[in-house]
């Protein structure tokens, strides 16, 4: 038996008015997931335990099987390990955004334009992290290149109590009431507003300004925690298991649970990733011999948070025409038994542009046990229908791996 799971981020979202009264899902075209919540079963996961914050890394967490009130220690430190960078006992680390933040002269005056500074490019933003470095580093702490607007910054025996905000949860607001807090928030304040004055002089960004683009001028440091440590997904499940994903969180969480990470080109992250590419992926792990494929796409998450109706439909749309069908279509064609999952993590409602703990529609199918649902869609409301509700998240692996009559 082969296993496949497909997950789209921050698809599940509220009616929007453009869509008719429509959520994006019921709104898509989605001609292979619906055929598989006809044939499979469809049900409602509550992956966010109640009283942690609706981050994608608590909600795959759960997805994979692993409890977030057991295992998560913070979003950062499964970056730093997807980055190659050691984390050792007393360290601390923190996400670092390049964001745009408006242009009032003070720091605590201006508001949150862009938590990705138009979604800068690796290129880019490369040097500006060493340039960030070069200014605020110490022998404590220190800065680390990453993926477009996501990077990373380490403290070692820095201090555990924080209060931090993710810059894409206050889009269009002024950033002033959500400045660090903690035992040391005012010196991540400082680094913050000292990064406000040089980055906004640097060249990268006068120039992504004469090419009328937003300029990373300045970070923005959340996201805090200290080393990780997951039991072996093969241990757990007796699966030899790949995650194929963008995202150095979803790349950090493999690590930790010893499953192998392929590395896809063009995988970038948002809706111009390599759809393609993700599933050919996925396809190649099993048939070397993988018994387990995750696959991440950040695509709906992004177009949430940027607040773009039309993309977040398409991008939806392109995971079910690039992914879900051509994987059901090749393992049909190689003739063994498997099971498909399609779902979301977490809802990230457009009208709100973050995530929330809302429950999140899910489907399983089973390639030689296929029922007939004729009425069954892949949507919030129809999977809410079905009366089929988790209340743990981490419990609905066993229900993917066990299956049900």
């Amino acid at each position: 038996m082969k296993y496949v799971v497909i997950l789209g981020d921050g698809m599940a979202d509220y009616p929007v008015e453009e869509l008719g009264r429509k959520t994006p899902l019921q709104y898509a075209r989605l001609p292979a997931a619906d055929d598989l919540a006809r044939r499979g079963i469809l049900g409602m996961v509550k992956t966010i335990p109640e009283g942690m914050p609706p981050g994608s890394d608590t909600a795959n967490l759960a997805v994979l099987g692993y409890n977030p009130r057991q295992y998560f220690t913070g979003r950062s430190p499964f970056e730093a390990i997807a980055m190659g960078v050691a984390m050792q006992d007393g360290d601390i680390s923190f996400r670092c955004n390049l964001v745009t933040l408006s242009g009032e002269a003070r720091y605590d005056a201006k508001t949150m334009i862009d938590y990705s500074a138009g979604e800068i490019s690796s290129a880019e933003s490369k040097e500006l992290i060493e340039s960030v470095n070069e200014h605020l580093g110490t022998a404590a702490i220190r800065f680390y290149p990453g993926v477009s607007y996501r990077h990373l910054m380490i403290w070692s025996g820095g201090p555990e109590r924080w209060r931090l905000t993710p810059p894409h949860d206050i889009l269009g607001q002024r950033i002033k009431p959500y400045l660090p807090e903690g035992e040391k928030g005012f010196v991540l304040e400082q680094m913050m507003r000292q990064s406000g004055r040089f980055l906004r002089r640097h060249a990268i960004n006068r120039k992504r300004v004469d090419r009328g683009l937003r300029p990373a001028n300045s970070i923005w440091i959340w996201g805090e925690g200290k080393k990780p440590l997951l039991p072996d997904f093969e241990q757990k499940y007796g699966l030899k298991g790949t995650i194929v994903a963008a995202v150095d969180l979803v790349k950090g969480i493999a690590i930790c649970a010893g499953m192998e990470v392929a590395t896809v080109e063009g995988a970038t992250g948002n809706i111009n990733t390599n759809f393609t590419g993700k599933a050919e992926a996925a396809l190649d792990a099993l048939a070397a011999g993988r018994d387990f494929v995750y696959i991440h796409i950040e695509a709906p998450d992004e177009c949430s948070h940027h607040c773009d109706v039309a993309n977040k439909v398409r991008a939806i749309e392109l995971i079910d025409q690039k992914i879900v069908r051509v994987i059901k279509e090749t393992l049909d064609r190689r003739g063994e038994a498997y099971r498909i999952m399609f779902l979301t993590d977490h809802a990230t409602p457009l009208s709100l542009r973050t995530h929330t703990a809302d429950p999140v529609p899910f489907l399983i199918y089973q390639n030689n046990g296929a029922k007939d649902n004729p009425r069954q869609s892949f949507d919030e409301i129809c999977a809410a229908g079905t009366g089929l509700y988790l209340a743990e998240g981490h419990a609905l692996m066993e229900l993917f791996l066990k299956g049900r009559g």
